[in-house]
């Protein structure tokens, strides 16, 4: 994939890498939690990326290989999913595992790795890359932190509701939780389908992927959730995803939840917090030691936050975000854009609007007052003072925007080389780019 360089080369992963990769990542990553031993959980992670995961294949790992000896010395994985936000499609890439032997670092791997990666996305068309891990690191790749990630408050396992299910006090008007199986893939698919016509940021999974999630899964995969779906009767109302362990701290991780009716919440809410602490106390006893808490891997918006008890805040993590063309970002959200226009009831004037990017511009086309395409063209030398030019937004910001992360009186008060031409531009703008909320449970 690429050419020889300093005694390495970076090329696309094989199937027959999967024992050298699980070995590499097992004896490099979350040292801290064994001891410098090798880590079992990330060797079955790696293994099952490799061996049977359906949004991965092979070659979707990226590997540095010592020529002297032909062994893999460092590599990462991007991950393909799609993400929706209001039925709009969003191709991500999550990146993972990156990780460097230690005896081959300082030879800048990880930017050579990141280098074959982005151009790989460039030529297949993959708007946005995602990465969580080290604070600031991958600024110097080309991320930001553009999306939130958590915020929920986490709530004290003495603070959980002690009433159950079947018991004569029980407000959860028949709902119950129960283990999914694979034979549950095809409406768990069906509620996700509908998430994705809502208004969050959301990575929906289709039924293939729900039964990789439910029972494909390595049992000492290191990524391996539980899921339980939430049931009146013989229907299937929703899901609780939560972990299959207590982490360090000793607590229970809730990393998605959803009801096919919004006017189930107020019940179910009360329901998986309740299925939650007889799990949390069933872990903590099995593993010796105390179940401390509930820790909601959600926004702080999500309803089974907003509804559930109140707990300790939290302050939220972020994502680091990176997309190669935010033009074609704002082509691919086109739809997004004009529905927003029109529950606005604004119409644009003009039969273009243009977003300088100090570079290059995007040229919002209008017929009859209602987008109909995004283009590239060429940006001024000065967009504050050329007067085609509406706005002049670093990609940065537009980035931000862009996927719901601040709206643009944040933008404006953050970013001094934000301008907006006028008013009218301005309000037109804001209408765009609403805060959105992010409820994603990536394909890892």
């Amino acid at each position: 994939m690429t050419r020889e360089r300093d005694g390495y080369v970076i090329r696309a992963g094989r199937p027959s890498d999967a024992s050298e990769l699980a070995a590499l990542h097992a004896s490099v990553q979350l040292q801290w939690a064994t001891g410098g031993k090798p880590h079992p959980g990330i060797a079955a992670w790696v293994e099952g990326l490799l061996t049977g995961h359906p949004s991965v294949a092979p070659d979707d790992f990226l590997v540095a290989v010592d020529l002297a000896t032909g062994r893999p010395v460092a590599s990462l994985v991007g991950l393909r999913q799609d993400w929706s936000v209001a039925g709009v499609r969003l191709p991500v890439a999550q990146v993972e595992l990156v990780g460097t032997a230690p005896e081959h670092r300082g030879n800048r791997l990880t930017e050579r790795l990141f280098a074959a990666l982005h151009e790989r996305y460039a030529s297949r068309g993959v708007a946005v890359q995602v990465i969580e891990g080290i604070p600031y690191f991958y600024r110097r790749l080309g991320y930001d932190y553009a999306l939130a990630s958590g915020g929920a408050p986490t709530v004290p396992a003495t603070e959980l509701p002690a009433t159950g299910q079947g018991r004569p006090d029980d407000p959860s008007d028949g709902l119950m939780l129960r283990p999914a199986t694979a034979a549950d893939a095809g409406v768990l698919a069906d509620i996700d389908r509908r998430l994705a016509d809502g208004d969050a940021l959301v990575c929906p999974r289709d039924a293939v992927v729900w039964r990789y999630e439910i029972a494909g899964r390595r049992q000492a995969d290191l990524a391996r959730r539980i899921v339980a779906v939430l049931t009146r009767g013989a229907e299937v109302c929703g899901y609780l995803v939560h972990g299959a362990r207590l982490d360090a701290a000793g607590e229970l991780a809730v990393f998605a939840a959803a009801c096919r009716r919004t006017a189930d919440w107020p019940q179910a809410a009360v329901v998986m917090h309740a299925h939650l602490a007889r799990v949390g106390q069933g872990y903590g006893s099995a593993a010796g030691r105390p179940f401390v808490a509930v820790r909601r891997a959600l926004d702080h918006d999500h309803p089974l936050a907003r509804l559930g008890p109140p707990g300790v805040p939290r302050r939220p993590r972020g994502w680091y975000v990176r997309t190669g063309d935010p033009i074609d970002l704002l082509a691919r959200l086109a739809p997004l854009l004009r529905a927003r226009w029109r529950a606005a009831d604004l119409r644009w004037h003009e039969a273009g609007l243009t977003i300088d990017m100090y570079g290059r511009a995007a040229r919002l086309m209008f017929t009859d007052g209602e987008l109909t395409a995004v283009t590239a063209t060429r940006g001024t030398v000065s967009p504050t003072t050329d007067p085609a030019t509406h706005a002049a937004i670093p990609p940065g910001a537009l980035l931000q925007l862009a996927l719901g992360n601040r709206t643009l009186p944040e933008v404006l008060d953050a970013w001094p080389d934000c301008f907006l031409r006028d008013r009218l531009t301005e309000h037109v703008l804001t209408a765009a780019f609403p805060r959105v909320p992010v409820r994603v449970w990536p394909r890892n």
